[in-house]
């Protein structure tokens, strides 16, 4: 048993799971999944509105969890935030402001003991981008060479690694944010990186037109993305799953019209919280919920995945789930403590142990 509990900040994090090993980390966890061993609880969230705000803001406490046996871990995490949707360049965009506190837990599931306290923020990115790149892998052209880039926050970063992880072989990205001057610097950052082309683009219609991938990181409350700018073969991650509470979109109904292949993350948690997303376009007729697959059954073979070069296919990454975060932050605990990072706490301060038959009455 671990005698002691590892508690890793964000700048500790950062660096210590790169982005192939949390690909194949992701990918394995939901393999589990698909064979019914590992498990979760559809993610659950409280909004409480605040009063004394100029733009209406709420309290949000979120909850997800799951454990991954492949692994041997289970995991909770578990943040708070305030929540609001101000007007960013003349469009409405989700804001957390004043920051967040989010905690990841991960547990032994042979000892039970509490392995460590991970702060999630630096976390989530990568196990995000993680989880688009393993459905890229299925679903993308293994000859894609333009790539579209919405969005220019860190959650960007965490998309474009993961894709050119998955595909090496793109030779050029374009990039949209509302902010001119930050998706100048953002595809600067790509051009260095990554030693590829990479340039700004002025709207979203040009990011998306004549690429053959397009992977989404915006805080978009509305739909930005056209179904009818997408060209034939190719594919479309998108990272909005939104509760009817706040109904924001990335892409509208014409994307769910002509996608030959959707697959989620979570089918449960698309249908609990009436995600507008994928629930809008099956209003509407476009498809049905069994046009719409897991990503669970990709990674098992269930379903197929991409079947033909001029299919459209369209990967909606639509919620957090326990597995990702028991994956990648079981990984990110054993890095650490090999490396000598993070602060040791006695393991005992979080194992209760069974009570004596003398303490069994007292309260």
């Amino acid at each position: 048993m671990t005698e002691t509990v590892l508690v890793l900040r964000n700048e500790e994090t950062r660096g210590l799971v790169p982005m192939a090993d949390a690909i194949r980390l992701i990918e394995e966890a939901y393999a589990d999944l698909g064979h019914n061993r590992a498990q979760v609880l559809n993610r659950r969230r409280l909004h409480i509105p605040l009063d004394g705000h100029e733009v209406p803001t709420w309290f949000q406490l979120n909850v997800i969890s799951g454990a991954v046996p492949c692994h041997g871990v289970a995991a909770v995490r578990l943040n708070a935030r305030h929540t609001s949707f101000p007007f960013v360049g003349g469009e409405r965009r989700k804001k957390y402001p004043g920051g967040m506190t989010g905690l990841v837990l991960v547990w032994d599931l042979n000892t039970r003991a509490l392995l460590g306290i991970v702060q999630e923020e630096a976390i989530s990115p990568l196990r995000v981008g993680a989880t688009s790149g393993v459905a890229a892998k299925y679903l993308c052209r293994p000859d894609v060479k333009v790539a579209g880039l919405i969005g220019a926050g860190l959650q960007a970063v965490g998309q474009i690694t993961a894709l050119l992880t998955i595909r090496p072989g793109i030779e050029e990205v374009k990039v949209y944010s509302v902010r001119s001057e930050r998706r100048e610097r953002f595809a600067a950052w790509i051009a260095q990186k990554f030693g590829i082309k990479a340039r700004a683009v002025d709207s979203p219609e040009m990011c998306v037109r004549q690429s053959d991938v397009v992977f989404t990181a915006s805080t978009a409350a509305d739909p930005m993305i056209k179904g009818e700018w997408l060209e034939e073969g190719v594919h479309i991650c998108g990272m909005i799953g939104a509760p009817r509470f706040d109904s924001r979109r990335e892409l509208d109904d014409e994307v769910g019209r002509r996608a030959d292949i959707i697959v989620v993350n979570s089918l449960s948690q698309a249908k609990e919280d009436m995600q507008p997303e994928i629930e809008d376009p099956i209003r509407k007729g476009y498809l049905t919920w069994e046009h719409v697959n897991e990503l669970s059954d990709l990674c098992i073979g269930k379903f197929p995945g991409r079947m033909g070069m001029k299919q459209i296919t369209w990967h909606s990454n639509n919620c957090g789930m326990g597995v990702q975060f028991a994956a990648v932050c079981k990984r990110a605990i054993d890095v650490a403590r090999e490396r000598g990072v993070g602060t040791e706490l006695p393991g005992e301060l979080f194992m209760a142990p069974e009570f004596s038959e003398a303490e069994e009455f007292t309260l």
